[in-house]
This record gives structure tokens, C-alpha cells and sequence, in this order.
């Protein structure tokens, strides 16, 4: 199951770029998320990880598994985390259009029992990501 949303901020696509891979930085430009770690040193890339914590949850290990930074105005990141037999991939698809970066935000179920799961997710999973995309428009402006 997919849950997306879409934004057009104000900025261009290496400033929502550089907010989007600063992952222990997401608690202050998002309330769905209390606290991120990262687990390993050096720059954000494929295999890196980050233990985050999200309201009315206990913390999960998110894995980087694409890592495209920004070229020919487009760039991508996603990382993907175990809810026991179920995935959920977390993916962000920026492109640069006039007058920005359209920032694409998705959520994505896959694994026995995702179908029903989502169905019951949907709607706090469809909040969570507009409200995470309207704290990325937040912070670039400021």
C-alpha cells in the first residue's frame, strides 16, 4: 500500500535536500518525530542508519537503502524500517520546478498482512507525511 503527498516549496532543491539527509535535525522541523540518532559516523549515504523514535511508538531502526543526491534538479532518498513481517519504506523525490523544489513524500507497506495494516494506517500515515512536508516548506523559508 502507497500513501503520498506532495508540496511545492519555495527554495531550491539542494536547500530541501540538505534539510531532508540532516536526519537528527527532523524533530525540530516535525512533531512526528521525538527523537533521531544515527547509529553510524560520516556522511548520510546507502546503509546508514538512525534509530528514531515517533509519538505512541518505541523506536525503529531506519536503514538508508537510496541515496541519489541532487543532479539535473532531481534528487532521492529512502530508507526502510521492519513492523514484523511487514516493511515500510519511507521515500522523499525532490525535483526542482519553477518557482522551487516539488517535494515528494511517500510511505510505502509491502509484506504479509500490508494491505490490511494500511488500510488501518492510511489516514495517521497520510497526516504524518503532509505534516512532515509542511515542516520542510517551514524550515527552508526560514
Amino acid at each position: 500500500m502507497l500513501i503520498e503527498h506532495e508540496l511545492l516549496i519555495d527554495e531550491d532543491v539542494d536547500i530541501v535536500w540538505s534539510l531532508t539527509i540532516d536526519v537528527e535535525s527532523l524533530p525540530s522541523i516535525t512533531p512526528t518525530m521525538t527523537s533521531v540518532e544515527r547509529l553510524d559516523q560520516g556522511p548520510m549515504g546507502v546503509g546508514s542508519q538512525a534509530r528514531i523514535v515517533q509519538p505512541k511508538q518505541g523506536p525503529r531502526i531506519w536503514t538508508v537503502t537510496r541515496f541519489e543526491p541532487p543532479a539535473d534538479g532531481r534528487a532521492t532518498f529512502e530508507w526502510e524500517t521492519r513492523l514484523g513481517p511487514l516493511t515500510m519504506t519511507g521515500r522523499h523525490e525532490l525535483a526542482a520546478v519553477d518557482g522551487g523544489t516539488m517535494n515528494h513524500l511517500s510511505v510505502e507497506l509491502t509484506g504479509a498482512g500490508s494491505g490490511i495494516v494500511g488500510r488501518i494506517m492510511r489516514g495517521q500515515v497520510a497526516t504524518a507525511i503532509r505534516t512532515e512536508n509542511e515542516g520542510f516548506r517551514r524550515a527552508a523559508a526560514a
